[in-house]
């Protein structure tokens, strides 16, 4: 299977999909799962059957350890 932006994630098969424990009951959260190829795919846990988003694994640790170094704290609400 050959994975890209925007494929359904039901499309990616049965893969181990993750939130962070900060995610609230009314669905505000993402979530993400580790593919078989070692691609980190993310979607909107609201609509789970719709599009998820592909990432390499370096680009997803830019990700995290920017957030734990503050780089995105403007975006706190």
């Amino acid at each position: 299977m050959s994975t890209y932006n925007g494929i359904s994630a039901t499309e990616l098969g049965d893969v181990a999909w993750q939130k962070s424990r900060r995610s609230n009951s009314i669905g505000n959260c993402v979530e993400m799962a580790k593919l078989p190829d070692g691609a980190i795919a993310m979607r909107n846990s609201r609509f789970p059957n719709g599009p998820a988003l592909v990432y390499t694994q370096a680009e997803i640790d830019a990700l995290i350890l920017g957030a734990k170094d503050g780089d995105f704290d403007n975006l706190l609400g």
